[in-house]
């Protein structure tokens, strides 16, 4: 098993789990003097090489695909939403593979900026059931094709401060993040997610919609896993402010 270097992409290779994260704080002292904890260090290794393990889903685009859905994600479809997380949604990309779209809503701390992936599923799941974290699954022939989290903003801490002169947190939903799998990217899957988050609004007592695209996202899908600003501004949202490298976008429900 391995682990790639978030610094400098140097492959870092052990037999066993253990070893591995030996292995990695090594190359860390030896290859970049990091100060950074230890322990966020282990789990990077450890999630990155468990990531690569159990992300079994193809990253081959689909030239073409069936009829998009998007369903609400109730307890009855977790298992599908742990399908789709622990297996699909991050194929090809293990870096990101251990936030489970826990990180808007708990970010991780100072002492241990990067958290155990298991923490991170079982936490959400947590929210999920409980309903403080709401999302829905797109559907592709049945199978789970994309995901969007679309929870009110007062539920993520990483939107805390956002135009706190505006609306009150517990009457906007914020679109957090977007994961669609390899095979069903550019087939406007994320599209027909924010269409049903806006279809749903006015029922689930909402004023305000908020997304928050990237600025300059980097030139490749994942980039954009926060919602294109097209995309955005052709169903009626309007900027309303920056926050550093992203953009508010808000539009009122109804």
């Amino acid at each position: 098993m391995q682990v790639k270097c978030f610094v400098c992409g140097a492959p870092v290779e052990a037999d066993q789990i253990d070893a591995l994260e030996d292995a990695f704080v090594a190359h860390g002292h030896a290859a970049h003097n990091w100060d950074y904890p230890e322990q966020a260090v282990r789990n990077y290794a450890r999630n990155y090489a468990e990531a690569e393990q159990r992300l079994s889903g193809s990253t081959e685009r689909l030239p073409a695909i069936g009829e998009v859905t998007a369903h609400h994600v109730t307890p009855d479809r977790l298992d599908d939403w742990a399908q789709f997380f622990d297996h699909d949604g991050f194929a090809g990309n293990p870096d990101w593979a251990a936030c489970y779209c826990m990180v808007m809503h708990v970010p991780p701390s100072p002492d241990l900026p990067e958290r155990a992936w298991r923490w991170n599923r079982a936490a959400i799941i947590d929210r999920l059931r409980s309903g403080s974290t709401l999302g829905y699954l797109a559907y592709v022939d049945g199978n789970p094709a994309g995901w969007v989290n679309a929870s009110l903003r007062n539920t993520y801490e990483f939107f805390k401060d956002v135009d706190p002169q505006g609306p009150a947190p517990a009457s906007v939903i914020g679109i957090s993040c977007f994961v669609v799998a390899l095979p069903y990217r550019r087939h406007g899957v994320a599209s027909v997610l924010l269409d049903r988050v806006i279809a749903d609004a006015a029922g689930r007592g909402a004023s305000w919609i908020e997304g928050y695209p990237d600025n300059k996202p980097d030139d490749n899908d994942a980039a954009h896993f926060r919602g294109s600003r097209s995309m955005y501004e052709a169903r009626g949202f309007a900027p309303i402010e920056g926050r550093g490298p992203l953009t508010v976008m808000r539009r009122a429900v109804g």
